[in-house]
This record gives C-alpha cells, sequence and structure tokens, in this order.
C-alpha cells in the first residue's frame, strides 16, 4: 500500500472570499423564519442563504 499525496485544496481555497457591503434590511418575519429553518436544516447561515438567493437575482437580470 502506498502513501498519496494530499493535493486538494484547503477549505478557505475552495471558496472565494466576496467583496461584500454590510446594509441594513427589514425582512418579513416569516421570510426570515423560513431562511433559519433551511439553514438549520443544512447546517448552514440563513444570512449567507439570502446572499445567495440576491445574488442568483441580480446576476439572472444583469445578463438579460
Amino acid at each position: 500500500m502506498s502513501r498519496v499525496e494530499d493535493f486538494l485544496p484547503s477549505p478557505g481555497e475552495l471558496i472565494p472570499a466576496a467583496s461584500t457591503v454590510k446594509v441594513t434590511i427589514s425582512l418579513n418575519r416569516s421570510s426570515v423564519r423560513f431562511f433559519k429553518g433551511a439553514a438549520h436544516k443544512h447546517h448552514t447561515k440563513y444570512q449567507k442563504m439570502i446572499r445567495e438567493v440576491l445574488d442568483r437575482y441580480a446576476s439572472h437580470f444583469q445578463a438579460a
């Protein structure tokens, strides 16, 4: 049996850091509840999920 050298990138290298801007936003309580529940189920952060939805929405309509 031979040992295989580690060739995978570190976790930090897998997801490039995006340039973000901190904002204050008021959301419907039911929307926040939905994202918090989904985030808990998928072991992630709800703000990250909301940011991803907004980014995809913006990308879709910027390309149009």
